[in-house]
């Protein structure tokens, strides 16, 4: 079953540049199942046309024209008694003052004041409007109101300035769709993970490290905010798209890991050990690339240990419920166990490397004190929604 399996989805447009992208979340939602409905305002048909959201959505769209025939005029009640959310996107600094102030003189804001659904927004504006402080106070009163709001982001705007007010990316905006019908089964939990290789630099050019590309780690963190829990992910070198609704550090070697885990640590419930830290540095970097030469002497590097960052937060007073992953390549169940007693850890997450490591797919094995637990093999996120839920079964024993 898709994420969004018969999700009845309201997805309001105001007049903007942005418009266009809906397109691409209307897709999205559509893959996930859901059922979208568009309503557009009269100035949103200005920048795409009621034809294209209808022939994607394939649904008639919505608009002040279509109002008063249909369910005989009271159809900006009832189209709502049938959603599970309402989304405004793009929404105008219009928009945003009238919903923020009551004001209902068209269809998309007469809708939104008779709604008993959760609604989200998603601005895009001009820096200097969203800047401006009636947007502001505007935006303080819709968020004191329950209304979710998501973005603006930073970056090049339509009018060639740069700053806040691009619409949020649509990724962004659907992964907060998503998120919104998850269960709440981690709200209020603070949950530091760590994802990600480390790099163990020789000299400037070279490094020890290993294959981890993060995705695992990427995927429990997203669950994790999915779940409601504050989530901090402190993750090292990736070609991932760092999360932009989760407080992230980046990391690049185990001892910058550490130091970032231990000045994050106080007052988290729940620490995750997903990164694959390097279990050396070097302790005769040099300045400069080593040269090739001649001779058959071959540079000597010498190692010493990284500190062991999920065995020294096991051992803080009070210490958080702690998690750890043991990538192996035998002896799965053995090794991973050894490491649950060593570390002196509440769960360990088992997997073997090879299988996982670049994929977009996980088989984990979930072993503590008194049970061993197999998931079945899935793509990342649900594997790391599972492991969510179970980690919330246990903070509840």
């Amino acid at each position: 079953m898709s994420d969004l399996y018969k999700k009845n989805i309201i997805i309001g447009m105001t007049g903007s540049i942005a418009c266009y992208k809906v397109a691409d979340l209307i897709k999205i939602l559509i893959e996930k199942e859901a059922i979208v409905t568009i309503v557009m305002t009269k100035s949103s048909k200005n920048f795409i046309t009621k034809t294209t959201m209808e022939t994607l959505s394939g649904k008639d769209v919505i608009d002040d024209e279509s109002w008063n025939i249909s369910d005989n005029g009271i159809n900006h009640i009832n189209l709502t008694r049938k959603a599970d959310l309402i989304i405004i996107v793009p929404s105008t600094a219009n928009f945003i003052a009238k919903i923020s102030n009551g004001i209902a003189d068209d269809f998309l804001s007469t809708m939104c004041l008779a709604r008993n659904c959760q609604l989200f927004i998603a601005p895009a504006m001009n820096k200097e409007m969203w800047n401006n402080p009636s947007t502001q106070r505007n935006i303080k009163q819709l968020i004191l109101d329950n209304i979710k709001i998501i973005g603006p982001s930073y970056g090049k705007q339509a009018c060639g300035e740069i700053g806040y007010g691009k619409l949020a990316e649509i990724e962004e905006i659907s992964d907060e769709i998503i998120s919104f019908f998850q269960p709440k089964l981690l709200k209020n939990k603070k949950i530091l993970i760590t994802a990600g290789p480390t790099i163990e630099p020789i000299d400037p050019i070279r490094f020890i490290s290993n294959k981890s590309s993060g995705k695992m780690g990427y995927s429990i963190a997203k669950a994790a905010y999915e779940f409601g829990a504050d989530v901090t992910l402190v993750t090292g070198p990736t070609n991932l798209k760092i999360p932009t609704n989760i407080k992230t550090y980046n990391v690049v070697t185990a001892v910058d890991m550490y130091q970032s885990v231990m000045r994050n640590i106080a007052d988290i419930d729940v620490f995750i050990s997903v990164a694959a830290v390097s279990d050396w540095k070097v302790l005769n970097y040099q300045n400069n690339k080593i040269k090739k030469n001649n001779t058959n002497n071959i540079p000597k590097i010498i190692l010493d240990y990284n500190p062991d960052i999920l065995y020294e937060v096991a051992k803080i007073k009070n210490k958080p419920f702690c998690v750890g992953f043991a990538a192996e390549t035998e002896n799965l169940k053995d090794y991973a166990y050894k490491k649950l007693i060593q570390k002196n850890i509440d769960l360990i997450i088992a997997n073997i490397a090879t299988d996982v490591m670049n994929s977009d797919k996980a088989k984990l094995m979930l072993i503590d004190s008194s049970e061993i637990l197999d998931l079945p093999n899935s793509n990342k996120i649900e594997a790391a929604r599972q492991v969510m839920k179970e980690i919330s079964k246990k903070l509840k024993q």
